[in-house]
């Protein structure tokens, strides 16, 4: 069965510059003739064998989806494209779903080295007046590095045709081998098995397994609830909490990838999770947890706290030598955390005699780490959290990360150990007794994010550019102080990678304080429409004694002289923030 390929002539499109998740834009714009093409044709270019390597794997292509609308189109385009430009071997998920974290797996396992093409836009909204994403993941499974994505944004402004094979739409709802021309095969695969396989070999499923039957499904004393947000993660979710871990059904809702993600913005944070924080709070959940429209985040709270992305991977990093992973794979080799991200796990590192990397806001960044052998587990404030067995943030890692955390800290041995003490009349360890212990041995530091979503692109590099006119050893803001908190020094933050030696500049305005308190601002490259402007305070409290603080309330004051300093409402005309966490 020959293919008949086809050359067709096109405009190149000049505005398929892909930010630091791939290329996102509004589904209309990728609807427009031959602008998926395009951009899929400039992939293929810049990734031909020539180009990357010859070796096993470069005629091999993962492909899959977080389920939003026009992935299955997409997926047809890319197979079309793909055989034309010599792909043998297509690994695609079951209905095309694959989360990112599964299609890292799927690229090491396979030892994929032309890598794979993932589409989807994380946590923004799907349907079909929202958004869309393709993002092409390297051979190692992680996020392509910038030396890639300019290439093919570079093609991408150059290109006057494309090829595109005429075959028939393939099923993707069957999972096995279909052959679809005589070179070429498209494998249907079951992802949620292989990446709970994976999930198998790095934590103690027994002892989680063990500690639910005791306390949850025989007694009803720890409820666990799991909010897929009708992304990709709910198969998944089930496949662990009720085939794995034996708990009901009801323990996982909203399980059903939807292209519209259910008309809900299926980011697992405090606003949009709020379906889950109302229930958490009302059922008096004693673990909640969430994960985004493609499975690489992840939200972890109880009925008495919320834990903080970057409070979360320091307790992981602090637990490590609980989780099997990294207790027979020869220990930590390090930690690290995007620049935004709390110094939270910059005292465990400290504590446990390791290197912590400060890294700009990308997976990418970690994975040259990773692939050194010198980064075992990491960590982003924006929800993400990982470690080194893939090259992507894998928002289920971190909740059974969070679950073998807490089997562990309610084991007798551990528990003397540790001396850890349960606070409640069940005489469990909670989330909150844990939290608990951390900062009694490392102080808290206080953090929260004010996003300002969609903000009119003028006003918003407006206000950038008067805080990048502050920057400087001769800062006109160094020595001010504000509602107590006196400026030591304001820099945009710049990179150089350990590795390569590649330099990355404007990565976020820092803003450092006397006492090593903290105000970043930076505009985000996640979203499609207009810009986010990013808020990030930390303040770090010493003191256990003071670690119980609402969070607003420890930082109102920093939060006013963000406002101040950035004259925020006087740029942008908002009164508040869209989200805070």
């Amino acid at each position: 069965m020959g293919a008949s390929i086809k050359t067709v002539n096109t405009t190149p499109y000049t505005d398929q510059k892909p930010g630091t998740s791939g290329l996102r834009k509004r589904v209309k714009v990728f609807k427009q003739p031959h602008y998926t093409e395009n951009f899929v044709q400039a992939i293929f270019d810049v990734t031909a064998p020539a180009n990357i390597s010859a070796a096993p794997g470069s005629t091999s292509l993962v492909v899959g989806g977080d389920g939003r609308y026009y992935m299955k189109d997409a997926i047809q385009i890319i197979i079309r494209i793909g055989v034309a430009n010599g792909i043998t071997r297509f690994i695609i998920g079951k209905d095309g779903i694959l989360s990112t974290p599964a299609g890292s797996n799927l690229i090491r396992r396979f030892n994929i080295s032309r890598g794979g093409i993932l589409l989807t836009a994380s946590h923004n909204p799907g349907g079909p007046d929202k958004d869309f994403g393709i993002k092409y993941n390297a051979g190692n499974g992680g996020p392509a590095p910038e030396s890639v994505t300019d290439k093919i944004y570079a093609r991408s402004k150059e290109l006057t045709e494309y090829k595109y094979a005429d075959i028939p739409e393939v099923d993707l709802s069957k999972v096995g081998t279909h052959k679809v021309t005589e070179d070429a095969v498209v494998e249907i695969v079951d992802s949620v098995e292989t990446y709970v396989e994976l999930l198998k070999s790095i934590f103690d499923f027994d002892l989680i397994r063990n500690f639910l039957k005791t306390n949850s499904v025989d007694t009803g004393k720890f409820k666990v609830l799991f909010d897929g947000l009708n992304g990709v993660t709910g198969p998944y979710g089930k496949r662990l909490f009720v085939d794995e871990f034996g708990l009901d059904s009801n323990s996982v809702d909203q399980a059903v990838p939807l292209p519209d993600f259910g008309g809900g913005h299926p980011d697992p944070n405090l606003t949009y999770a709020d379906k889950l924080v109302a229930r958490v709070n009302k059922e008096d959940i004693d673990f909640g947890a969430a994960s985004d429209g493609d499975g690489d985040r992840n939200m972890v709270l109880s009925k008495d706290w919320f834990v903080t992305p970057s409070d979360s991977v320091a307790v992981i990093a602090d637990y490590a030598d609980y989780i099997p992973y990294f207790k027979t794979g020869g220990g930590l080799k390090g930690l690290a955390r995007s620049m935004p991200t709390s110094t939270a796990i910059d005292r465990v590192a400290n504590a446990k005699g390791l290197e912590c990397f400060e890294v700009p806001t990308g997976w990418k960044f970690f994975g040259n780490l990773m692939d050194a052998g010198r980064l075992s587990i990491c960590g982003e404030e924006s929800f993400g959290t990982g470690s080194d067995h893939i090259r992507e943030k894998d928002g289920l890692w971190a909740v059974v990360a969070w679950l073998n955390v807490i089997a562990a800290a309610n084991d007798e041995k551990v528990k003397k150990e540790l001396n850890l003490k349960s606070s409640n009349a069940s005489g469990i360890v909670s989330v909150k007794d844990i939290m608990a212990r951390h900062f009694s041995l490392y102080g808290r530091n206080y953090f929260t994010r004010y996003d300002y979503e969609e903000v009119e692109s003028e006003p918003a590099n407006a206000m950038v550019k008067l805080l990048r006119d502050s920057i400087g050893p001769n800062s006109p803001l160094v020595g001010k102080s504000f509602n107590g908190f006196t400026i030591k020094s304001v820099d945009d933050f710049e990179y150089t990678d350990p590795i390569d030696g590649s330099v990355t500049k404007n990565q976020g305005i820092r803003i450092i304080f006397a006492d090593s308190s903290r105000i970043i601002f930076r505009l985000s490259g996640t979203g499609s429409q207009g810009a986010t402007i990013r808020i990030y305070i930390e303040k770090y409290e010493p003191d256990a004694e003071k670690s119980q603080l609402e969070t607003q309330d420890a930082l109102k004051d920093l939060v006013n002289a963000a406002l101040t300093i950035s004259k925020i409402t006087e740029f942008t005309g908002r009164s508040e923030p869209t989200v805070i966490t």
